[in-house]
């Protein structure tokens, strides 16, 4: 990903815009052009997940259902599902 790109994208999730926060979610929990990092990648999607973002609600709920970042937990992932 172009550095360009990837500061637009981090502006826009830290103003609070939902898309970018998920798309900064993908990034992390990637790897892509940055080192994959599960903890920034969960704060992202749940910052997303809050606002109503589904692909990132779905998102978090993997993370949970795989332990993926945070502690396995089938109850949340469960709830996230359901949000989403």
């Amino acid at each position: 990903m172009a550095a360009d790109k990837f500061r637009i994208i981090k502006k826009a999730a830290e103003q609070g815009d939902a898309i970018a926060q998920y798309q900064q979610g993908l990034i992390y929990r990637m790897g892509l052009d940055v080192p994959k990092n599960k903890a920034k990648a969960v704060r992202w999607y749940r910052l997303a997940a809050e606002q109503g973002h589904a692909a990132a609600q779905s998102g978090l709920g993997s993370m949970y259902r795989q332990g993926d970042g945070v502690p396995k937990d089938d109850a949340e992932a469960l709830r996230w599902y359901r949000l989403a």
